[in-house]
C-alpha cells in the first residue's frame, strides 16, 4: 500500500471530520454523523464494530444580553447555561471568603479576581476534582443567586487557548451563566448594588451519544487498545483536537485490514474527552470493569499531525519489553521524538487502571494547547497529513511486533 494512497485517505478523512460535517460536539448531529463514519469506514476493513449509545444534552444559545445605567457590556453564554431574563441587584466577590460572607441570594454575582482564575471542573466529572473547586461549587449553589457573571483570563490547562473561559462549564449545574474578559468585569463591579439586566437566550436538550469499538484479531485477552476522542468543543473545527488522532486509527485500520494475529486489535472512537461530563470515558471504564488487565499496552492519540515540529510520543509504566519494541520502532524515526509525559487526555484511563501506556501527540504540544485548542483556529490548514501517515505505519509496525514476540 503506497504512501500516497494513504496520503490521500488521509486528507479525505481531514475534510470529512473538520470541514463536511460541521460541529462534532457531544449531543450534535453532527457527532452522530462523525461516529457512524468511523463505524463504517473501520468495518469496511474487517472490524468488528459495537457502538454502545449514552444519554447526553444538545445545548444552543443565541447569545446574552448584560446592561446596567443604560451601559451594556460584552458577555458570552457559559457552555450548557440555562436561559433567563432578570432584572436584579449585582453582588462581587473576588475570594472563596468573600463569597463565604455574600448576601447573594436573588441576586446576580459577579465573580472575579482569585476566585475566577481556573475553570471550575463539572460536578460530574470523574477523573480531576479538587476539593477547592467542589467548595466553591457547593457555595455557589447555597448562596443561590438568580445568574453568575464570571471574569476570567486563560486557563490553558483545561480550557485551552480560549479568552476569556467560561468558569462554569456543566449541564448538572442549575444557575445561569455568562462570563466576561477581565478588564469587562472590572468596569462592571463599578455597579456593585445595582439593578442589573441580564437576558440568556439558551435552551439544554436531552440527545444520545456514541463510542465506536473497532477490534481484529483475537478478541480474548490479550488486546492492544488505541484510543483518539472524536468528539470536538463547540465552535471549532477540531482539526488537530482530534480529528487527526481519528484520521491515524483510520488509516491503521486499512494498514491492518488483513490482521488476524494476537494479541487482538480494539481501535476506539472515544466520544466525550472535551465535553464536560465525559461520558464516553465513563462509558468505556464500565464496559471493560475487571477487564483492563487483559490490555498489554493502551496507547492514545490526541493532537498529532501539527505542521510545525515532530510527532512526540511519551510511555507511562511500560514493561522492559514494550518499552523496547517501542523505542526500537519509533526511535529511527526523523520524524518522531520522545517527548515530555502529559496527563490530559484519554491515556489518563490506562494509567489509572494500571495499563501500560503509550500517548501520541505533537512536539509543540504546548503552543497547541496556549494558541489554538479549543478555538476557531483549529483548522485543516495546520495538519501536515504525512505526519498522520507516518504514525500509522509506525503503529502499524509495532503492532506486528508485538504480535511477534507473542507467537
Amino acid at each position: 500500500m503506497s504512501t500516497i494512497h494513504l496520503e490521500r485517505q488521509a486528507n479525505a478523512y481531514l475534510r470529512k471530520l473538520s470541514l463536511e460535517i460541521s460541529n462534532r460536539c457531544v449531543g450534535r448531529t453532527g457527532n452522530l454523523e462523525a461516529t457512524d463514519f468511523f463505524a463504517s469506514t473501520a468495518a469496511s476493513f474487517g472490524f468488528n464494530i459495537k457502538t454502545p449509545a449514552f444519554d447526553c444534552i444538545d445545548w444552543s444559545n443565541d447569545g446574552a444580553h448584560l446592561s446596567v445605567d443604560g451601559g451594556t457590556f460584552e458577555a458570552l453564554v457559559s457552555p450548557y447555561s440555562l436561559g433567563c431574563t432578570l432584572n436584579a441587584p449585582l453582588v462581587v466577590v473576588t475570594t472563596f471568603e468573600e463569597l463565604e460572607h455574600a448576601q447573594a441570594a436573588n441576586k446576580i454575582l459577579l465573580v472575579r479576581g482569585e476566585l475566577a482564575k481556573e475553570q471550575l471542573m463539572p460536578k460530574d466529572f470523574p477523573f480531576y476534582n479538587p476539593e477547592e473547586h467542589k467548595r466553591i461549587v457547593r457555595l455557589l449553589e447555597t448562596k443561590n443567586p438568580v445568574a453568575i457573571i464570571a471574569a476570567t483570563t486563560k486557563d490553558v490547562e483545561v480550557a485551552g487557548a480560549v479568552y476569556p473561559f467560561p468558569l462554569i462549564e456543566d449541564g448538572d449545574f442549575d444557575i445561569p451563566s455568562v462570563y466576561m474578559t477581565e478588564d469587562e468585569g472590572y468596569k462592571l463591579a463599578d455597579f456593585t448594588g445595582q439593578e442589573i439586566t441580564l437576558e440568556i437566550r439558551a435552551n439544554r436538550r436531552p440527545a444520545v451519544g456514541n463510542n465506536v469499538y473497532a477490534r481484529k484479531g483475537a478478541m480474548q485477552q490479550p488486546r492492544v487498545v488505541i484510543f483518539a476522542h472524536i468528539d470536538a468543543k463547540d465552535g471549532t473545527p477540531g482539526a488537530i483536537d482530534n480529528a487527526s488522532g481519528v484520521i491515524v486509527l483510520l488509516l491503521l485500520a486499512e494498514l491492518m485490514a488483513d490482521y488476524t494475529g494476537t494479541p487482538g486489535i480494539e481501535l476506539v472512537a472515544l466520544n466525550g474527552e472535551d465535553y464536560y461530563s465525559a461520558p464516553g470515558e465513563k462509558q468505556y471504564l464500565a464496559d471493560n470493569a475487571g477487564k483492563f488487565s487483559e490490555i498489554i499496552l493502551g496507547i492514545n492519540i490526541d493532537g498529532a499531525g501539527y505542521f510545525q515540529g515532530k510527532t512526540a510520543y511519551s510511555l507511562y509504566d511500560c514493561p522492559l519489553d514494550i518499552v523496547s519494541s517501542i523505542k526500537e520502532v519509533f526511535s529511527p524515526r526523523i520524524d518522531m521524538i520522545e517527548g515530555e509525559p502529559w496527563y490530559q487526555s484519554d491515556h489518563s484511563l490506562f494509567i489509572m487502571n494500571k495499563v501500560p501506556a503509550l500517548a501520541i501527540t505533537s512536539e509543540k504540544f504546548t503552543e497547541i494547547l496556549t494558541h489554538i485548542a479549543h478555538t476557531s483556529k483549529d483548522t485543516p490548514e495546520i495538519i501536515n497529513t504525512s505526519r498522520l501517515v507516518n504514525t500509522a505505519l509506525a503503529l502499524r509496525e509495532l503492532l506486528q511486533r508485538l504480535d511477534q514476540q507473542m507467537e
